[in-house]
C-alpha cells in the first residue's frame, strides 16, 4: 500500500487516497500553511512519508482543513494534530454537525468511529494564506456541512465530494439531500476553474477539461 503524491504547483500538493474509504489530501504551503482532509487515521504513515518525499516537514503546518465530515476525509484530524501541532480549522456549518455527522457516517459506511477533534478557528468566507487567497463556498448536498474552497487567482477548485471526473457525490448517506447536491454544482459550474481538484479519484486539469467534464455530467446524468 502506498500514496501517490504529486506536486500540482509551486506551493500546491496532491496526495492520492491510500485505499477504501480514504480521501485525496492536498497541502498548501505559503505564509499559513494548510492541509485539506487528511483521509483516515490507518493511513497516516503514508501520508507523512509522502510529505517528508516533497520536503514537508508537518511540524510547518498551520492549519488543518477539512471539506465535510465523513470519517474518510478527516478521520486522520485527530492523529495528524497530534504529529504536527497544527490547529483544526472549521467552516460554521461545520460545528453543528460536529459529532452526529462522524457518528452517523461512521455507522453507515461500517467504518469505527473516528477520534473526536474539535474546532481551534472557526472561519466564513475567506481565508488569506499569503500569496494565496481562498475563498469559501458552503455547497451542501453530499453532507449538509460540505465546502469548497476557491483560489480564483490560480483557478483552482478544491471541491470535496461535489463533483469527480465523470461523476457527482452520492445523496444517499446521512443529512444528504439530492437538491441541494445539483444546486451546488450548478453554483460551482459558473466559476472560472482551471484545476478540479476532487475528494477521490482523479484530478481534472485545464479549462476546457473541466468544461468537459460538467457537460458530461449534464448529458450523462441529467442533473442541470
Amino acid at each position: 500500500m502506498y500514496r501517490t503524491n504529486m506536486k500540482l504547483q509551486e506551493g500546491l500538493y496532491w496526495y492520492k487516497e491510500s485505499g477504501l474509504l480514504d480521501s485525496n489530501t492536498y497541502v498548501i504551503k505559503d505564509d499559513i500553511s494548510v492541509l485539506i482532509d487528511p483521509g483516515r487515521e490507518k493511513y497516516i504513515g503514508l501520508l507523512l512519508n509522502e510529505m517528508q518525499v516533497d520536503g514537508i516537514n508537518p511540524q510547518t503546518i498551520d492549519s488543518i482543513l477539512i471539506t465535510h465530515l465523513h470519517p474518510d476525509h478527516c478521520d486522520a484530524t485527530a492523529a495528524f494534530k497530534d504529529v504536527s501541532g497544527a490547529k483544526v480549522a472549521l467552516h460554521s456549518s461545520q460545528l453543528q454537525y460536529l459529532k452526529v455527522m462522524i457518528e452517523e457516517a461512521s455507522r453507515f459506511l461500517g467504518m469505527d468511529k473516528a477520534r473526536e477533534f474539535e474546532a481551534d478557528i472557526v472561519f466564513d468566507d475567506v481565508l488569506s494564506l499569503g500569496n494565496r487567497e481562498l475563498k469559501i463556498l458552503h455547497t451542501p448536498g453530499h453532507s449538509p456541512d460540505s465546502i469548497c474552497l476557491y483560489a480564483e487567482a490560480g483557478k483552482i477548485l478544491i471541491c470535496g465530494d461535489l463533483v469527480f471526473e465523470k461523476n457527482i457525490g452520492r445523496d444517499d448517506l446521512p443529512f444528504g439531500d439530492g437538491k441541494e447536491l445539483v444546486r451546488s454544482i450548478t453554483m460551482i459550474s459558473a466559476l472560472d476553474v482551471e484545476l478540479l481538484l476532487p475528494g477521490h479519484g482523479a484530478f481534472i486539469n485545464g479549462k476546457s477539461n473541466v468544461r468537459r467534464n460538467y457537460e458530461f455530467i449534464a448529458s450523462y446524468l441529467h442533473i442541470f
